[in-house]
C-alpha cells in the first residue's frame, strides 16, 4: 500500500492525497453513519486525466477504489467497505459549458447542485433536479443515485435530465455516453449508468438538460388535523388529473422542528401540512390553484394558506428542505428511511408507520414526496444506547418490507449502496439479481470499483458488511 500511496502522490500531488489515520476519520461513512469503515488513501483529482491515472494504480496493485462526491448519500454508496483508495471528486468543480440555445450544461462531478442553480439564475432556464441537500449534494452524486428532490413530480428525476455523461472505466479506459443530441441511438447505456451507484465506473463530466422557467407559480400550505386526511387531499389532487410541481408532506412532529428553527408561523397543533406548488402560464396556475384549495377543503383541510410574494415561497421551501437539519432539536441521534408506495396505498404505510412506532417504542416523524409515494420515515433514538439501536434496526426493516408488500421499493433517491443489500432478495428474484450481477460483470469485471455494493451476490455482500441484526452497528447522528 506504501508504494501505491507514493505513486497516487506522484499523480495528485501531496496536497491532493491525505493518508494519515486522524485525517481519514472524515471520510469513514456518508450520510448513512451506521456503518463505517476508513479508507487507506483518499485522493482529490482535479482533470480525468488524473482519475485515469489513479483508477490504472489501483487495477495494477489490485486495490479496491470508490469514487465520492459530497458525502450526502443515505445508504453508505461510497463507504470504503474494504478499505483501499477513495477516489474524492470534490476539486472537480467547473461549469465547463451553458448553452442556452441548445438548453444544456456540461459540468463536472463535484460541482454543487445548487451552484448550477445560482449559476443559471436570470437566464430563463433551471436545472430542475433539486434533492433537498441541493444545498451540498454534486450532480455526480445525483447522477451516481438517480436523485429525486420535490419538484421532480412534475419535471422528472436525474435520469430525465442527463444527456449524457464521461466515464472513467474500471480498467482505466475513458467512454462518452450519449451525447448532446435529445435521444441518442443504440442502447440508452446513459439510462443504465445513471442511478449505478459508482459500480460501472467513476463520471468525470456531465453534460444535462436545462429547463425553461415557469413564466409564473402558486405555492400552498394546506393544514390537516389528522394525516390521514393529508393522504387523502393527495389522492384527490392526483386523481383530479392536476400534477403539481411539488407535492410535500411533513407531519407534526417535523412542523415542529421546523417552525423552531425557522419561525414560519406553521400551527403546531397541526397533525400534518402539505406543500403543494403549481407552475406554469399565469393563465393556468390561478385555476389549478383554486381547484387545489376545494379539494383538500373537501377533504378536512382547516385552512389552506398561499405564498404572496417570492420571500414567503423562498421561506417556506427553506423550511422544507432544510427540515432533516432541523431534526436535531427532536433527538440526539436519527435514521432517515427511504421507501416508495403506490400513492393510493400512504393511508396504509403510514397507518403502518405509526404502529411500529408503538411496537418498537421509538418515536418517527415523517417528510415525504408525497406526490409521488415516496416516503422519507425518520426514526428518533439514541445511539448511545444500544436496545435503541437494535430496535430501529427493526424498525427500518418492517417499514422497507411493508413497501415491498404494499407493490413499492426499498428506495425512490437514496439508493441501495450498503445500507439495503440484506433486502434485494425481498425486492427481486434470483433472476433479476443474476442478471443485475451479470450487468455489473461486463463493465465492473474485477468488482475493484465500488466493491460490495448494490446487489447481495459475487461482489456484492462480502464478509466486511456487517450484517443487519448486529446490535454493534453504530447509529446515524
Amino acid at each position: 500500500m506504501s508504494s501505491l500511496v507514493a505513486q497516487l502522490a506522484e499523480i495528485v500531488g501531496r496536497d491532493g492525497l491525505l493518508s494519515a489515520r486522524e485525517e481519514l476519520l472524515v471520510y469513514e461513512c456518508d450520510g448513512y453513519t451506521i456503518e463505517k469503515n476508513s479508507p487507506d488513501v483518499v485522493v482529490f483529482p482535479t482533470t480525468t486525466e488524473q482519475v485515469v491515472a489513479i483508477v490504472k494504480a489501483c487495477v495494477a496493485a489490485n486495490v479496491p477504489f470508490v469514487p465520492r462526491g459530497a458525502g450526502t448519500s443515505l445508504a453508505g454508496g461510497c463507504l470504503p467497505v474494504g478499505g483501499g483508495v477513495m477516489i474524492a471528486l470534490t476539486r472537480m468543480r467547473r461549469i465547463l459549458e451553458v448553452n442556452l440555445e441548445d438548453r444544456y450544461a456540461v459540468v463536472e462531478p463535484g460541482l454543487v447542485n445548487v451552484h448550477l442553480t445560482n449559476h443559471l439564475k436570470g437566464s430563463g432556464l433551471h436545472y430542475a433536479p433539486d434533492p433537498s441537500s441541493q444545498g451540498a449534494c454534486t450532480i455526480g452524486g445525483n447522477f451516481a443515485t438517480n436523485s429525486g428532490g420535490p419538484h421532480t413530480l412534475k419535471y422528472g428525476v436525474t435520469v430525465n435530465h442527463v444527456l449524457g455523461a464521461e466515464v472513467v472505466m474500471p480498467d482505466g479506459s475513458v467512454v462518452q455516453l450519449g451525447g448532446l443530441c435529445e435521444d441518442t441511438p443504440g442502447y440508452d447505456l446513459t439510462g443504465l449508468f445513471v442511478g449505478s451507484e459508482g459500480t460501472f465506473g467513476v463520471c468525470t463530466r456531465v453534460t444535462v438538460r436545462l429547463t425553461r422557467d415557469p413564466s409564473s407559480w402558486r405555492t400552498l400550505l394546506a393544514i390537516f388535523n389528522s394525516v390521514s386526511d393529508a393522504t387523502q387531499s393527495i389522492s384527490k389532487i392526483i386523481g383530479a388529473g392536476i400534477v403539481p410541481a411539488a407535492l410535500e408532506l411533513m407531519d407534526q412532529g417535523i412542523v415542529e422542528a421546523v417552525e423552531a428553527a425557522f419561525h414560519f408561523g406553521f400551527p403546531l397543533d397541526a397533525a400534518a401540512v402539505l406543500l403543494i406548488e403549481v407552475d406554469g402560464l399565469e393563465v393556468a396556475v390561478d385555476a389549478e390553484a383554486r381547484r387545489i384549495v376545494e379539494l383538500c377543503e373537501q377533504t378536512g383541510a382547516r385552512e389552506v394558506r398561499r405564498a404572496n410574494t417570492p420571500q414567503e415561497r423562498q421561506l417556506l421551501w427553506k423550511c422544507r428542505k432544510q427540515a432533516f437539519g432541523a431534526i436535531g432539536r427532536l433527538s440526539p441521534s436519527y435514521c432517515t428511511q427511504d421507501g416508495v408506495v403506490p400513492r393510493t396505498r400512504l393511508p396504509e404505510i403510514l397507518e403502518f408507520i405509526t404502529a411500529i412506532s408503538r411496537a418498537e417504542s421509538i418515536r418517527i416523524v415523517n417528510v415525504f414526496h408525497a406526490g409521488d409515494g415516496n416516503i422519507h420515515p425518520i426514526l428518533l433514538f439514541d445511539e448511545r444506547d444500544a436496545d435503541q439501536v437494535r430496535r430501529v434496526l427493526r424498525a427500518s426493516d418492517a417499514i422497507l418490507e411493508k413497501c415491498i408488500e404494499l407493490g413499492g421499493s426499498v428506495t425512490g433517491e437514496h439508493g441501495i449502496g450498503v445500507e439495503k443489500i440484506s433486502l434485494m432478495n425481498k425486492l427481486f428474484t434470483a433472476t433479476d439479481l443474476e442478471t443485475m450481477a451479470r450487468i455489473r460483470e461486463v463493465f465492473n469485471p474485477d468488482s475493484l470499483c465500488s466493491p460490495r455494493k448494490m446487489l447481495p451476490t459475487a461482489g456484492g455482500c462480502g464478509s466486511e458488511h456487517i450484517e443487519r441484526s448486529s446490535p454493534g452497528r453504530r447509529a446515524a447522528l
